[in-house]
């Protein structure tokens, strides 16, 4: 995971009032996997009351409000989706739900309605596959998915053109892009507009 993929799952999580903690800062060598090595990130809410758990599997912003502490793992593969095929081929994918992992995060933030949450680049859309990949991940242990689209575009839809996000980078990036009109809030998409030539006289 790259510290892009992270930065931006961080920056979505405090803009709902989450307190965010980044478990490593360094990228481990040893061939012995720690607990520290499969969270991502943990994020604890203090105004939600700690039993609270989201109602449904695919998280939303809305339901985000339901969550109260969480293990995040990033999966910033931005090239494909999250097919059951997939998962079967990658058990790695699921490390961060292990019991020695969840025992770590536990003793940090407590065990009353820890969640754990998979961000990913989207589930698929055709129905059946989408819902056999949600068994998958369930049977694995995984309490809800976001996706990276929905993260992007409420970051987008959050940051105002008028402010200066000088302590953050990223939503720095997006207010510029905003400001010049090279994204448009809707869909996210990236308005280039061409340059239209001068013909000779």
């Amino acid at each position: 995971m790259s510290a892009v993929d992270e930065n931006i799952v961080r920056e979505y999580f405090e803009l709902h009032g989450f307190l965010v903690c980044q478990r490593r800062k360094y990228i481990v060598q040893a061939r012995q996997k720690s607990a520290d090595e499969e969270v991502d990130l943990i994020v604890l809410n203090p105004a939600v009351p700690p039993e609270a758990v989201p109602a449904e599997f695919e998280i939303t912003s809305r339901t985000l409000s339901q969550v109260s502490r969480a293990i995040v793992a990033v999966k910033g593969w931005h090239t494909g989706v999250f097919a059951p095929g997939v998962l079967a081929n990658q058990p790695k994918i699921f490390r961060f739900v292990e019991k020695r992992v969840i025992e770590e995060a536990q003793r940090l933030v407590g065990s009353e309605g820890l969640v754990k949450i998979l961000i990913v680049p989207g589930l698929p859309r055709e129905a059946k596959t989408r819902q056999r990949s949600i068994e998958v991940l369930r049977s694995k242990g995984v309490d809800g998915v976001i996706s990276f689209r929905s993260i992007l575009q409420e970051l987008v839809a959050s940051v105002a053109i008028n402010h200066n996000y000088r302590k953050s980078d990223l939503l720095q990036i997006l207010r510029l892009l905003k400001n010049y009109e090279l994204l448009k809030e809707p869909q996210l998409e990236f308005g280039w507009k061409r340059r239209s030539r001068k013909v000779a006289s």
